[in-house]
């Protein structure tokens, strides 16, 4: 079974990690750096796991882009309003 880490843990490697919310978002991925902290959601805070999906140890090895914060997605209907669908 996979180790999961919480919100504050030390990302151990670099790779595409499945992310889990506590109750208002289904999971999905994003790409992590090592020895960075998993950040927090805006919506759930702390109430966020994580789990290595895909190792990447080369990715992104010049350039990196710090998250601190998960950002909060709207839901479909909000979309739909942009978009002018329903």
């Amino acid at each position: 079974m996979a180790s999961r880490y919480s919100t504050g843990d030390l990302v151990p490697a670099t790779g595409i990690y499945r992310v889990t919310h506590n109750l208002h978002r289904l999971p999905h991925e994003a790409v992590l750096l090592a020895n960075e902290r998993f950040p927090k959601c805006a919506r759930c805070n702390d109430e966020v796991l994580f789990e290595l999906a895909y190792p990447a140890p080369d990715l992104l090895p010049t350039h990196r882009n710090r998250i601190y914060e998960l950002p909060i997605i709207e839901d479909d209907t909000s979309a739909a309003a942009l978009t002018g669908t329903k």
